[in-house]
Parts: C-alpha cells; structure tokens; sequence
C-alpha cells in the first residue's frame, strides 16, 4: 500500500497547531503497520535552516494555473524514516509565516497542482493521495477533473480528512477560472459554490472518494446545523464520515524521558509532584506543591472557551489553584488575561508566546488541564495531559467527548472530568467538583493512574486509516 500524505504543515518542520502535530507522528505509526508512506508540504522560508541543509534537489518542472506559468522544484530529505518532498516556489512561500496572505488562493492551488505533477518526476505513483484540510483539498478537484483519466493516475483513490471544518478556503467567484482554470459548471451548488463564492473544501469534500474527520462525534455533529458550517447538507449526502480519532506520538511524549522536566517519572504522582515547585519558582507563583494547578494551553480564539474562563477567574482561583496560560491569539483576549495576572500574580501566571519545552513543563508539573472548548474537532492537548497525569476538565464535545470519560467514585472508572453546557457556571461546577476529589490523595493517584495507563497513541487509529485505504484499494 502506497500512501501519500499531503498538507501545509508538518512536525517538525512547521507547524501552526495540530494538523502539524498529526502530520509529524501519523506516517511513523502507518509506516509502522507496513505503509510505504510519504509526505509532501511546501518549501517555506519558515523551516529551520538545518533541515533545509538536509535537502536534496529531486526535479524541477512548470505548473500552470490559468494564464501562469510557474517554475515548480521539489526537495526531499527522509525525517525518521519517512521520505518528506517539499514544494518549491519562491513566489509563494519564501515569506515569513505560513498563512495570512493576500494571494493564499493561488499558493494552495499551485501547491496542489504541483502535488500531483510531481508524482512521475519523484517516481511514486501513490495508490491513495490523502489531503488534509482546505489547503490540500483542491487535489481531489483536480485529481478527478484533470488527471484521472492518464495512465499512473486512473487507479488512485482520493481521502480528505477535515481537521477543522470552520476553515473551508472560500475565495470570490473569479478564483475558479481565472486561478483554478476549472470549468464555469462546477460554479454550482452540487459543486464548489458557496454562497456566491467558491469554496476548496467543499470542491474536496465532494470529489475526493471519501471523506474521514478527527473523532467520532465530531463526524456525527458536522452534519448538524449547529457544527456543520454550511457544510451540512454536503456532508450528509456524501454518506459515511469516517471518525478516526487522532493520537499522539508516545515517543515524543514520554514522562518517562522527557527532556523538558525537573523529574522523570513514568506512573507515580508524587515523582510527577516534584516538577511542580521548580516550575512555580521560574513562573513567579507561589511555591508549594501542595497548591493545585490547573493549565490551559491553547490558542486564544473563542473556540477554545476563553470567554467561559474569562468570565469566572476569580471564582476559579477562589478555589484555592493557580491558573498558568499558555499560547497566542486573539488580542482582546491578551488584553483580559494580562490584567487578571496583574491583579492575582501568585495565583495566575499568563504567557503570551508558544514554547514546546514550556508546555512539556506545563504538562509534567501541573494537577488539571482545562479544555471548555465550544467545539473540538479531536483536540491534542486532553491527549498529552492524559500521558503525563495532568487530569482533562473538558467540555463534551467531539474528540473531547470521545477520550475523556467523567471520573465516577461509585465505580472507580474515569480519566479525567467533563460537563455538557456551554455555560460558565457549569464549568466551574466541573472545577469544583474535580477539587474535591484532589483534596483526597488516595482517590486523586487512582484517577490519574486512569489517565496515564489510557492509550491514546497512534496505534489503534493508523489500523483505522489502513482499513479504510484497504476498503478503497
């Protein structure tokens, strides 16, 4: 079985959130399962130098989109096994960050386009081309409008997988011909229309062979009116979403050998304790390990709940935590969060930035990891906590729902806690009710060892991802 993985970002090289993540430790888990799989990003300016010594030039070639005629070089370098092509252009990504510009229909077409033009250059004829988002999912437009019908490419079968359904790449009208150069007909409802527009997404949702999404629920809410984005209806009529939920790289995450803590520690809380006081000092909380923390890690959008949280912090703290704020976003909310931590410095530690090695500290010292998200495709980050014993506070919904099970004293079964409105009040109810349990130490090690023996590692779902391929195959 020949897979090629196909998207904007990747671990290690970039990545804005967890499609990279998911994109750098996915191939490794079907590699694994005997998947001869690859990937292919663009080649931006953002990728550390050190990788980009690692390269090596494979072709070059013309892609046209439209009117254009644009130069086109792939390089390669094999990451842990896994071959990596990058698509080259410097017109559209020697820029500094990876989204946000003025032309970005353009760049993601021409990266399509430059996908499936290379595969005779690279001489990897995949069996199924496997897009991820709305930047990958014009390779199943083109795919079968363009390329289905020529010898290499008439037995592939296509695979979308939609990790964020809010963002659907929707461009004016005039994108289709004078971008795309598609015909004026799939400017249609039953196509790529969307409001007026167009919409990438849904051009790949209804030509790619199957549609796939993060978790379980999440496939059953997009095709409601309240999670479908629009999207519904196009969604229902393409039958069976697969859920596969994601996991996480085990080696990567590891308490046990993680880099990033004071103390390594594999299942035991009170060795997981001892990363807790060093991590106080450096924040400028505190010091006592005896005081619950509870972190949030996360970009700072109205997805992720940040108005539940902003609207009760001091009853939050009242309950005797200190509240640490990891992540960078939206500025109304870095405003609010700052003035709170002027307000309770030993209590609420904000930072404004992202750090990897922050987070794997976040993650080894802290009790609870608050996730109140609005919506949640899958979600990372109760994963990670899960691993290192930092118990989820979620809300039930998509990949939330499906990894985190409410903790129960009756039966002794649970990972973690949850609630099901989308109400302040109701999550710190959640808050308050995970306290009392943290306020019983025999009762506190029994729930954590829940977590941290719960596998949630790639193993299960790559065995999900071969099924379907197998089923297409």
């Amino acid at each position: 079985m020949k897979v090629l993985m196909i998207a904007s970002e990747a671990y290690p090289f970039v990545k804005s959130g967890g499609l990279g993540d998911v994109l750098g430790s996915l191939p490794k888990a079907l590699r694994d399962l005997g998947v001869d799989v690859r990937v292919v990003i663009p080649k931006y300016q953002d990728i550390d130098e050190s990788y980009q010594e690692q390269m090596t030039h494979l072709a070059d070639f013309q892609v046209d989109l439209a009117w254009r005629n644009q130069f086109c070089g792939i390089e390669t370098l094999e990451y842990q096994g896994i071959p990596i092509y990058f698509v080259d252009n410097e017109y559209y990504f020697k820029r500094q960050g990876l989204y946000g510009f003025f032309d970005e229909a353009e760049r993601f077409a021409f990266f399509s386009k430059a996908v499936l033009e290379m595969l005779p250059h690279i001489d990897f004829m995949p069996d199924i081309l496997h897009a991820h988002d709305w930047q990958a999912s014009l390779v199943s437009v083109y795919h079968k409008t363009r390329y289905a019908h020529l010898d290499g490419y008439k037995d592939m079968k296509s695979v979308l997988t939609i990790h964020n359904l809010k963002y659907q790449g929707v461009f004016a009208k005039e994108v289709l011909g004078d971008i795309l150069a598609l015909d004026e007909s799939l400017f249609h409802e039953e196509y790529m229309e969307f409001n007026g527009a167009i919409s990438f997404l849904k051009g790949g949702i209804v030509f790619c062979d199957r549609v796939s999404t993060v978790s379980k629920t999440y496939a059953e809410e997009i095709k409601t009116a309240y999670f479908g984005e629009q999207l519904e209806g196009v969604l229902s009529k393409k039958g069976d979403i697969y859920g596969i939920v994601n996991g996480i790289d085990y080696r990567t995450f590891n308490p046990l050998k993680d880099p990033a803590l004071s103390k390594r520690y594999k299942s035991s809380y009170k060795s997981k304790l001892l990363n807790k006081e060093p991590l106080q000092k450096e924040l400028g909380l505190t010091v006592d390990k005896d005081i619950p923390m509870i972190i949030f890690i996360s970009r700072l959008v109205e997805q992720k709940g940040l108005d539940l949280i902003l609207h009760v912090v001091p009853e939050i703290l009242a309950e005797g935590v200190q509240l640490v704020v990891l992540g960078t976003g939206e500025e109304h909310y870095h405003q609010a969060l700052s003035e709170y931590a002027e307000r309770y410095p030993e209590q609420l530690s904000v930072n404004l930035y992202y750090s990897e090695e922050m987070a794997h500290k976040l993650y080894g010292a802290s009790d609870m990891t608050l996730l109140p998200s609005k919506y949640e495709p899958c979600g990372l980050t109760q994963l990670i906590a899960l691993r290192y014993g930092s118990l989820p506070i979620v809300r039930e919904t998509g990949g939330l729902a499906d990894t985190v099970d409410s903790y129960w004293p009756e039966t002794g079964m649970g990972n973690g806690f949850s609630f099901s409105n989308y109400n302040a009040h109701d999550m710190l109810h959640t808050i308050h009710r995970a306290m009392t349990f943290y306020r019983n130490p025999e009762v506190w090690e029994k729930i954590v060892k829940n977590a941290m023996e719960a596998d949630n590692s790639w193993k299960n779902s790559a065995a999900e991802y071969l099924d379907l391929y197998e089923e297409l195959g």
